[in-house]
């Protein structure tokens, strides 16, 4: 009986210290909000600190009419309270009678880590029970996702990095401040989930999200926002929903929108001397279209309009001696032992052209004005400065020319910004020969394999089909990565994105809208075209109930109340089939077009890489050309299809390639004039030696047979290989 009553007595006194602990706690918040004075004092109602530290805590907020103090981070993950008002309402959308309903709750939940009430902030794991106050858990690494739920875990249960395996014996610098720290995942050290080498301190990246915002938090070594943001909410790193710090200082690029109002010339004739301006006269100033940082009056530099182009001395000495805008040197005589092909093939035709329809204008590259061709291959040479001087040689089986580009890119050895090298070998060689092959004909091949393949679907203008298999074997990442080579290096350009293919990398799937062009699948299309030639809504129902279970599955179906319904519909279900279906195989292909900063530059300059991306380019020569012996006369009769070769057959005998390559041929393309009886095609160095016959009729006869013919050859090699 006495042990009885020594138990009762002990289980009522721990009971009465509960109750004198929660009324202290509730006493404490009371005061705490009767409390007047400055608002730095003031303690939170949930931790019951007066730290002021928005990068730990989020910012401590204080509504003076309701006597309130809470910081952002404590109310957020606070367990038992949800965001029933709106933004403008109570403390970030928290009503004020929810917070202390849920300050009252919390008074009776001791924290596991202060033994002090008001945990509000539980472990979301099952059948754990442990309540901890925000910074306590902060202090006891506590993991808080401020994403979907806003899930909270303890020590015991919090989700960690898992690396397969370490290869890193040595400290790596923090990619954010550079300090050394030991490769080794844990609360304070993370690593980028896009990127193997990056390594950050967790308070690094908790600060450079505040800053970034959700716009501009990304990895720091590759770029990637995707992937690396969710892996950091996953982890615990808040990034807040706003605009980047810099974005919001006031007047912070005002610098930028300066205009350069001078002139700079030796001798300026200007009476009212160099910084006079005066619009449209003579002395208005003209700014460097190169750099801007320079200007001229016209007068000074004898312009006799605005329009006119005028580059400073710095500038001007940079484009005349890269070579790009070199004068073209003038042709000489049909012996000659080394005349340039690019410049009967690539000379821009006569500024008075015949009006053409807009496919033909698409379509033909050379006739769009050197304006146009400079600025692709002008950023494609931007994008070739990557390119090391360290060579990759890769091993190309030409019969399976896929697979052995696919081997090629997935080893670990092989780097995209190394300069590439090909050498041939044929599968089953007892003796391992290989011989030395032209990287744009690898490249053209792989593009015409990359075309024909299940990857895409389409007759001319393709879009991302959708395989199971090639996306689990991540084939879409690869084929992106293939094209943004291919582009990086001098090869061809695709030429068969549809538009709407185009438009989802550029702007983005939200903003493109498919057109019927853009469905493959027969049936679909025959779906789509019965709903739109549906003249009654009768009609128009009958055609929904026929394809009910189809529309179901895809989630299309809709209430139809007028005709004019069916325009919605059919939206519909183009955005699901050409864009929705295929979401997993555009954003692995995506992915991959980010090699080397490729897609990037697509999305910065649409306008120009468009025609060479959804458009096959033409090859034509300059009717007017002086006359070139029988080369070039033999050139003039292929173009006016006399020949039964084609341009594009003199090119692949040529150089590999069925087209000129965006960034123009590295090396340079050349005709050697040998006394030989046929032509020779030398790939690697995109040579052509044309042979020197005593008859125009001689030369014509030849060269058809060989190039004809040696093409024949190739393309039926290639199929018997691939038939075994």
């Amino acid at each position: 009986i006495l042990i009885l009553a020594l138990q009762i007595s002990d289980s009522e006194s721990v009971g009465l210290e509960d109750d004198i602990e929660e009324s202290a706690y509730l006493t404490e918040s009371k005061m705490n909000e009767n409390k007047p004075g400055d608002s730095q004092n003031l303690a939170c109602v949930f931790c019951r600190k007066n730290d002021d530290c928005p990068n730990k805590y989020g910012e401590k907020k204080t509504k003076e009419k309701w006597n309130l103090t809470v910081h952002y981070y404590c109310l957020l993950m606070s367990s038992g309270i949800w965001q029933r008002g709106k933004e403008e309402e109570g403390v970030y959308g928290f009503l004020i009678e929810d917070i202390r309903k849920e300050v009252n709750r919390a008074s009776k939940l001791k924290c596991c880590v202060c033994k002090k009430n008001g945990a509000s902030i539980g472990c979301v794991a099952p059948r754990c029970k442990r309540s901890y106050h925000f910074p306590c858990g902060l202090q006891r690494e506590c993991i808080f996702q401020f994403t979907g739920n806003f899930a909270s875990f303890c020590w015991n249960h919090r989700p960690v990095q898992i690396i397969t395996s370490n290869n890193y014996r040595e400290s790596l610098p923090c990619t954010i401040c550079l300090e050394f720290i030991e490769p080794i995942p844990s609360y304070n050290i993370l690593r980028s989930p896009c990127c193997k080498n990056a390594w950050f301190h967790r308070d690094c990246l908790q600060v450079q999200a505040i800053n970034a915002g959700v716009f501009f938090f990304r990895c720091t070594i590759c770029s990637n926002s995707d992937i690396f943001q969710k892996e950091m909410l996953r982890m615990g790193i808040h990034i807040p929903e706003k605009d980047a710090s810099w974005e919001l200082e006031e007047n912070a690029y005002q610098e930028l929108l300066q205009h350069h109002e001078r002139c700079d010339v030796r001798r300026c004739r200007c009476k009212e001397g160099r910084d006079y301006n005066a619009p449209d006269s003579k002395w208005e100033i003209k700014r460097c279209q190169c750099c801007g940082s320079s200007g001229t009056h016209l007068a000074c530099s004898s312009l006799r309009s605005w329009e006119q182009n005028w580059e400073c001395l710095e500038c001007r000495g940079i484009i005349y001696n890269s070579g790009e805008f070199q004068k073209a040197k003038k042709h000489v005589l049909p012996n000659s032992n080394n005349v340039g092909i690019t410049d009967c093939l690539l000379e821009e035709s006569s500024p008075k052209l015949p009006r053409q329809s807009p496919g033909s204008q698409s379509k033909d590259l050379l006739r769009q004005g050197s304006k146009f061709r400079r600025n692709v291959s002008t950023l494609l040479i931007e994008l070739g400065f990557q390119i090391k001087k360290k060579t990759k040689r890769l091993y190309i089986n030409k019969a399976n020319i896929w697979t052995s580009a696919l081997d090629a890119f997935r080893n670990r050895n092989f780097n995209p910004s190394y300069a590439i090298e090909v050498a041939y070998v044929i599968e089953n060689d007892n003796f391992g020969s290989e011989h030395p092959g032209s990287k744009q004909e690898f490249l053209s091949l792989l593009m015409q394999h990359l075309e024909n393949s299940s990857l895409f679907e389409g007759s001319l203008s393709k879009n991302l089909s959708l395989n199971s298999q090639a996306l689990k074997e991540n084939l879409y990442y690869e084929a992106g990565k293939m094209l943004a080579i291919s582009l990086v290096h001098g090869g061809p350009s695709p030429g068969f994105f549809s538009k709407t293919l185009f438009n989802c990398l550029v702007y983005g799937p939200e903003n493109t809208q498919p057109i019927l062009d853009d469905v493959s699948d027969f049936d679909v299309a025959q779906i789509i075209i019965r709903i739109n030639t549906a003249t009654t809504i009768a009609d128009l129902k009958s055609v929904i109930n026929e394809c009910y279970n189809y529309l179901e599955l895809i989630g299309c179906l809709r209430l139809i109340t007028t005709l004019s319904d069916k325009y919605m519909l059919i939206k519909d279900i183009l955005v699901y089939h050409v864009i929705q279906r295929v979401q997993a195989p555009f954003e692995s292909f995506k992915q991959g077009l980010k090699t080397l900063g490729v897609l990037e530059k697509i999305q910065a300059y649409p306008e120009a890489f468009c025609s060479i991306l959804c458009h096959k380019p033409e090859i034509h020569t300059l009717p007017d050309v002086k006359a070139l012996g029988f080369w070039n006369s033999y050139l003039q009769a292929v173009e006016d299809g006399k020949s039964t070769t084609t341009m594009e057959d003199i090119l692949i005998f040529a150089t590999g390639c069925s087209s000129i390559p965006p960034a123009g041929f590295k090396p340079t393309p050349s005709i050697e004039c040998l006394h030989v009886d046929f032509p020779v095609g030398n790939k690697c160095n995109n040579c052509l030696a044309i042979p020197v016959t005593n008859t125009y009729k001689e030369f014509q006869e030849n060269m058809d047979f060989t190039i004809r013919n040696t093409l024949k050859l190739e393309k039926e090699e290639s199929s018997h290989y691939i038939g075994h």
